[in-house]
């Protein structure tokens, strides 16, 4: 079997693998839930390449989602749930249903009137799910409420921008920043007795809500917390890497390094990378 353009190609390499005599044996035992972790490691991947700004790896990031896509559509098809013909169908229903600017007539002739257009459409159809639910008898509504149609599967940063988010079109909202920032230092004293009480549970908890009011204040200052973390990530990668660069030329190691050492070449790097 050779490399192809075609999509039909991949569909067919999928459909091999999963063959129960012939195929490969990890394909084959494999189910919604085991390669899930998969399908968001992929998106990440797709996101990192992006931001290198490297357009090979983009290319390849990409087709492995895209086979993310397909493994998780040839599991269906065999449970005789949907195809990947019908994942396509779709979205291409939904796009051009989303669309109807660009597909049909519609005065949606700026951003925000094309913004506005679409969560309207998006809520037609969330009701015209929970008919579709409620016909089928379905208890399990995880749309129910005006926060249900945030998806509890997204990264949890995410998740609470996308809920204050939310939250702040009816109004719940802080007016500025200024207010969010008098509130971090609240959740810091906060957490800092919960410490002292030495209670994990109660730590998590205040945890938990210093970093719901620091998303908050990414949110009113226009940095997003998840790309601003991620800034922060690479700036450490590459603190970190001239700590360890450092120590090699100097023919030490990582693990013979003291922390006072390590934190001398720390305050170094810091302005060199």
């Amino acid at each position: 079997m050779e490399a192809s353009t075609d999509i039909n190609r991949l569909l067919e390499i999928m459909a091999a693998l999963r063959q129960p005599e012939t195929g490969c044996p990890w394909d084959i035992v494999q189910t919604f839930e085991t390669i899930k972790p998969y399908t968001i490691e992929e998106a990440y991947e797709v996101a990192d390449a992006i931001e290198r700004k490297d357009p090979d790896d983009l290319c390849e990031e990409l087709g492995d989602l895209l086979l993310q896509v397909v493994f998780h559509a040839r599991i269906a098809e065999e449970a005789g749930l949907f195809s990947f013909g019908d994942v396509v169908a779709a979205i291409t229903r939904k796009m051009i249903r989303r669309h109807p600017h660009v597909f049909a007539r519609s005065d949606a002739d700026t951003p925000d009137a094309v913004k506005a257009q679409w969560d309207r459409i998006k809520q037609q159809e969330k009701a015209e799910r929970l008919a579709r639910r409620a016909a089928r008898g379905s208890a399990d509504d995880p749309d129910t409420g005006y926060l249900g149609s945030v998806q509890r599967s997204f990264p949890a940063l995410t998740e609470a921008l996308k809920l204050q988010e939310r939250a702040a079109k009816v109004g719940f909202d802080w007016s500025d920043a200024a207010p969010i920032l008098d509130k971090i230092e609240e959740e810091i004293g906060e957490l800092r007795e919960a410490l002292a009480e030495n209670t994990p549970e109660k730590v998590k908890d205040e945890l938990g809500d210093l970093i719901f009011a620091l998303v908050n204040i990414g949110r009113h200052v226009g940095a997003e917390p998840e790309q601003a973390l991620r800034g922060t990530n690479t700036k450490f990668r590459n603190r970190f890497s001239y700590i360890e660069t450092s120590l090699q030329a100097s023919g030490e190691t990582l693990q013979g390094a003291s922390l006072e050492r390590m934190e001398e070449l720390w305050q170094a790097a810091k302005g060199k990378v």
